[in-house]
């Protein structure tokens, strides 16, 4: 086996004592080039189908109709997270529309492939004749272990990151500039957070001091999963476990999107779309569920 790591940056966690010294962003299999952000991404969907199937069979349902739905909602899914993320920088793709099919440097919005899911959900259950939100259920319970998972392909992409971090952020993430990450890959906010900070030009610093979002975002999404599976039996409705992923990881993405650098912008408005539509799906989440819950217990009450 030929196996050879290609070109490398340094990350540090300065107050966590962590240095990865020489990180790579891919590696060379029989001289093919494979980023380790789509092996993760990968990953992170076998997991998500692993634990999909685990809850399916042990709530008495076909966990292969879970393995087959998971085919096509992988395939629309990515390509919904595309479609998202090109719509929103479509300045940029409108004048690089051979960019449009490269996926291998990251560019793929989770919101865009979360709806594309669930519209592949929807038509994949009617034709099926079983229900929609039960499925939901247990089908969400994939996509945020695929997402806690899949963040970390952003690490090594050295994306998704947020503002500048002081030094007495615990988390604070340097990335260090070589080959692998230039200056010129910063984002002008960062480039100008850093030069404030320490008082001097950019390439003098050699490397910026930022908050790794993805950490922050995977850390919360790990605590809703957590939740989710806890009081899963709980739930009074099908459905209610789906709204639960909507709130909850809604409202850490709405509190994480204000901190990161690279948010897709709507047109006219200038608000993060993904910040508005987690606030948004967040809201109705919570309003459903608390109406549903006050119905049913006023109904279990009567009977």
């Amino acid at each position: 086996m030929n196996l050879n790591l290609l070109a490398t940056t340094s990350i540090e966690f300065p107050n966590l004592h962590i240095s990865l010294n020489n990180l790579p962003k891919s590696f060379s299999l029989f001289g093919v080039d494979i980023a380790f952000y789509g092996v993760i991404i990968a990953f992170g969907m076998l997991a998500g189908i692993a634990l999909v199937c685990y809850d399916a069979k042990s709530s008495g349902q076909d966990y292969n109709l879970y393995i087959d739905f998971a085919m096509y909602a992988i395939i629309f899914s990515v390509i919904g997270a595309r479609l998202y993320y090109v719509v929103f920088s479509w300045d940029y793709y409108s004048a690089h529309p051979l960019e449009i099919i490269n996926i291998r440097e990251g560019g793929l919005a989770i919101y865009g492939g979360v709806i594309a899911g669930v519209i592949t959900c929807i038509v994949y259950t009617k034709i099926k004749k079983i229900s929609f939100f039960k499925v939901a259920d247990s089908a969400v319970l994939g996509l945020i272990i695929g997402q806690i998972i899949g963040r970390w392909g952003n690490f090594f992409n050295r994306e998704a990151f947020g503002q500048v971090a002081t030094s007495k952020n615990p988390f604070m993430m340097r990335i260090f500039f070589d080959d692998n990450y230039s200056i010129n890959q910063v984002p002008d906010a960062v480039r100008i957070g850093m030069e404030n900070l320490k008082g001097m030009d950019l390439s003098e610093i050699g490397y910026i001091q930022v908050q790794p979002t993805f950490l922050y975002e995977s850390v919360w999404n790990l605590m809703v999963l957590i939740l989710m599976l806890i009081f899963r039996k709980k739930k009074k409705f099908d459905g209610e476990v789906f709204l639960w992923y909507l709130f909850g990881y809604g409202i850490g993405r709405f509190v994480i999107e204000g901190f990161r650098t690279d948010q897709l912008i709507m047109p006219v408005t200038g608000w993060p779309v993904s910040q508005a539509l987690s606030l948004v799906l967040a809201v109705v989440a919570a309003v459903v569920v608390v109406v549903k819950r006050v119905k049913i217990s006023r109904q279990e009450k009567m009977a």
